[in-house]
């Protein structure tokens, strides 16, 4: 079943501001991973993907279902996410997903049943009757997981899901992830983040998709490229934090392995940085 897919799909704002410029996409996999720089679009879209920001211009189907004209079938079957959730400190795990179910609409016998399954699931049954301010920062967003897990719904938005947390934290909000019955999309700042969870990668720059792919793909297009830092060599040169970063071909990189560079192959993260390979 197509998850998503977008047709010319235009977002201008009041001030001028164009976030979102003709953007074609077909989502299918069950993890799809949206990266980007800050400004590039990415949370204007998850927004408008999840209805909660009215598009400009431009078709969009969710789940099947036309966004135009059934937002409320496709509310009942999303769960949506922002970066700034937070837990409230003082309702424990269970306490959480049983307002949260009950505010969807479950009735009281299936509540319990599905908070007390996703909470095992999850690996919060433990911790149940602790109040949120007690957790670790990723038991805190696991919560949120659960609850998407708990709704059974067929698509979650999760923006920068996993922000802030230590690395032990992100890898338990991963794998609370990949638990979720239903599919993702998922923005994230993180490139190993991007390239463990990622069936599917689309990268946004200056609202436009510049690529998209599985990770193994869209490195394959970059296997005669080789990362040189600290030198400007050749036309693909980028400056980060004050160093400069080149890609040049193979030849090129053993000249200058020679001169003693540090010469990379190259990561999710180059892609980034270049903004999709032209």
């Amino acid at each position: 079943m197509q998850i998503v897919k977008t047709e010319k799909l235009v977002k201008k704002y009041k001030d001028g501001h164009l976030a979102l410029d003709s953007v074609d996409i077909s989502i299918e996999k069950k993890i799809t991973v949206i990266i980007g720089r800050n400004g590039a679009g990415k949370t204007t879209l998850m927004r408008i993907l999840s209805t909660q920001l009215q598009p400009t211009s431009g078709k969009i189907m969710i789940l099947e279902h036309d966004a135009s004209k059934e937002k409320k079938d496709i509310r009942r079957n999303i769960v949506s996410i922002p970066q700034e959730a937070e837990v409230l400190g003082y309702l424990t795990p269970e306490e959480h997903l049983e307002i949260y179910l009950s505010a969807r609409g479950f009735k009281k016998e299936e509540i319990s049943e599905k908070t007390e399954k996703a909470l095992k699931v999850l690996g919060l049954y433990e911790s149940r009757n602790k109040s949120a301010d007690q957790l670790s920062g990723g038991m805190k967003r696991k919560i949120f997981v659960a609850m998407a897990l708990a709704s059974d719904s067929g698509l979650t938005f999760l923006d920068e899901p996993t922000v802030g947390l230590d690395p032990i934290s992100r890898m338990e909000v991963w794998s609370a992830i990949k638990r979720l019955n239903g599919n993702v999309i998922l923005t994230t700042h993180y490139m190993e983040e991007a390239k463990a969870l990622g069936e599917e990668i689309i990268l946004i720059d200056k609202g436009k998709v510049m690529m998209k792919g599985s990770p193994e793909m869209l490195l394959e297009k970059t296997k005669d490229i080789m990362r040189i830092d600290g030198a400007g060599v050749g036309k693909r040169q980028y400056k980060v934090g004050g160093i400069t970063i080149s890609y040049v071909g193979e030849k090129t990189a053993i000249k200058y392995a020679k001169k003693g560079f540090e010469i990379k192959n190259l990561d999710i993260e180059d892609l980034f940085i270049m903004g999709g390979i032209k």
